[in-house]
């Protein structure tokens, strides 16, 4: 789901603290994460994925996009972190790397300890499906059993669109958070990873992300680590290309890629650019790739769920679509291509119904962006969003493959 921010007044930046000479740099550090399923969520994933696409296609073409928050979105990832100190409180956070801001208070109150320090600034972030106003924190935030870092965080007085969960742990780049703050709006407000890196609990600005494809509620079957790659989540090597740094995709992990079903290019040109985000479901193409992928698997639009709906007999025919970054191909076999028949009432869809994780995000300028691939994808890779070096790599899981779904 991505919550694409469009953001405003955020943070005093008393947390871009110089790494302690004397701190000892630990392994890399594991948080672990659900997918969370909501039968009661009013949009489906896919409303919600167009809407976040729109906010950042705006920046293209500079457009005026009115937003409506879509409450209770269908699908969100997300984990518990700690906020303040003997003891801490816990929030439970939305992950999404395509915003930078930490901010909590939406559902569970910011509970204040002797470590929390009010900033001169306010809050005020409006993201794709939610937004909260509030005021600008400095605290202690605890990531894992014995990891606490000094961090600005928002405090939500007012939020919507966010339910049930507390906030969000933004991963994203922090040029997102460029002219979020009021007064203080000029400056890049450093972002949990950041902060792990500077003040030296990890060796490298870097956060990886792991996830087994599931058809259960809540389970807590991801992981993300901060500081490094976990060998033991992926197989072969990790491929590695440049995150694009030109405006506006800058304010992303975005990358070139392309698409491929069967042996026919999905994209044009053969390689365009693309986003990688947590924060959305689904795989989004341009248009013109969604056409084409339409054309070759049959699939008709349902109108009750928005997705593309295939029978069963073409399920069976149904050829992997690869995703080609570098010099390295991942295939995602049919069953990766479709949302867990477990969960069809999420959607709205019939019980025995087979639906896409294809979707149309319009007919941008694919040579600028062409692609968005959200969790769908990253279920079934091994995914770097690598800081220090700029880059974003990939690798192949023990799950790329499985028949999940």
């Amino acid at each position: 789901m991505l919550l694409v921010a469009v953001l405003t007044p955020f943070v005093v930046l008393a947390t871009r603290v110089a790494a302690d000479p004397n701190a000892t740099p630990k392994s890399p550090i594991s948080l672990p994460f659900a997918k969370n399923f909501n039968p009661d969520g009013k949009y489906s994933p896919i409303q919600k994925d167009q809407r976040r696409w729109m906010n950042l296609v705006k920046d293209y073409r500079q457009l005026e996009i009115t937003d409506v928050p879509l409450n209770d979105s269908a699908i969100a990832y997300s984990a518990n972190i700690g906020v303040g100190s003997s003891p801490c409180t816990y929030y439970n956070l939305i992950i999404d790397t395509g915003s930078a801001n930490t901010w909590v208070g939406a559902n569970k109150p910011y509970t204040k300890t002797k470590t929390s320090v009010k900033t001169r600034d306010s809050v005020n972030a409006t993201y794709v499906t939610s937004s909260f106003q509030g005021i600008e924190y400095e605290d202690t935030v605890t990531i894992a059993p014995g990891v606490a870092i000094r961090q600005s965080i928002g405090v939500a007085s007012n939020s919507s669109g966010i339910n049930p969960y507390d906030g969000i742990l933004g991963l994203g780049p922090k040029d997102w958070t460029v002219g979020t703050l009021s007064p203080d709006n000029t400056s890049a407000i450093p972002t949990v990873t950041d902060n792990l890196y500077n003040q030296g609990k990890i060796k490298q600005n870097v956060v990886a992300v792991s996830f087994e494809p599931t058809t259960s509620a809540s389970v807590i079957n991801g992981e993300l680590t901060f500081g490094g790659t976990d060998s033991t989540k992926y197989t072969g090597d990790i491929t590695y290309v440049p995150r694009i740094e030109t405006p506006p995709a800058n304010k992303y992990w975005a990358i070139e890629a392309s698409f491929q079903y069967g042996n026919a290019s999905l994209s044009n040109p053969n390689t365009t650019a693309g986003i990688v985000d947590t924060g959305t479901s689904l795989i989004g193409l341009a248009s013109d790739a969604y056409n084409r992928y339409v054309g070759m698997t049959g699939a008709v639009f349902d109108n009750k769920t928005s997705f593309l709906r295939i029978t069963p007999a073409q399920f069976q025919n149904l050829q992997s679509l690869f995703f080609d970054i570098g010099s390295s191909q991942y295939e995602l076999n049919a069953n990766a291509q479709i949302w867990p028949r477990a969960y069809n009432n999420v959607i709205g869809g019939e019980t025995d119904g087979i639906y896409l994780v294809v979707y149309d995000v319009g007919q941008v300028l694919s040579q600028e962006l062409g692609f968005i691939a959200g969790m769908a994808l990253l279920e079934r890779l091994y995914c770097v969003f690598d800081t220090t070096n700029s880059r974003v790599g990939f690798a192949t899981t023990q799950f790329t493959s499985a028949n999940t779904n």
